[in-house]
C-alpha cells in the first residue's frame, strides 16, 4: 500500500508564497509520475500541475501557469509544487497523487490518471 504524505500547507497573505511538499511512503515504483490537485468548498478536484519520474515534463492548469511551480528530488523521494503570488482564489485544500505507470501528459491532467492519493493539505489565503 503507497501513502502520500503532503506538508508544507498554511495561512498566507496574498500575495505570499508556499511551498508544498508530498513524498510517497511504503511500497514504492521504480518510475511513476506525480500530480498535484485542489478542491475548494463546494467545488469539484481541480488539475494543477503534473511531473514526469525524469522531472522531463510538466503541465500545468491554466489558473495557475506562471505562479506555481512543480518540481521532483527522485534522490529524496518528494516532489514539490511552488505558490507563488497567491491569491484568496487560491484556498483550497491541496492533494497530491501519483501514477504507477507511464503515460501522455493529457492523461496526468485527469483525475482518473491517478493511482494513489494524499489526506490533502489545507492551503488559506487571506486578502
Amino acid at each position: 500500500q503507497v501513502q502520500l504524505v503532503e506538508s508544507g500547507g498554511g495561512l498566507v497573505q496574498a500575495g505570499g508564497s508556499l511551498r508544498l511538499s508530498c513524498a510517497p511512503s511504503g511500497r514504492t515504483f521504480s518510475s511513476y509520475a506525480m500530480g498535484w490537485f485542489r478542491q475548494a468548498p463546494g467545488k469539484e478536484r481541480e488539475f494543477l500541475a503534473a511531473i514526469t519520474w525524469s522531472g522531463g515534463r510538466t503541465a500545468y492548469a491554466d489558473p495557475v501557469k506562471g505562479r506555481f511551480t512543480i518540481s521532483r528530488d527522485n534522490a529524496k523521494n518528494t516532489v514539490y509544487l511552488q505558490m507563488n503570488s497567491l491569491k484568496p482564489e487560491d484556498t483550497a485544500v491541496y492533494y497530491c497523487a501519483v501514477r504507477r505507470l507511464a503515460s501522455s501528459l493529457v492523461v496526468l491532467t485527469t483525475l482518473d490518471g491517478y493511482d494513489y492519493w494524499g489526506q490533502g493539505t489545507q492551503v488559506t489565503v487571506s486578502s
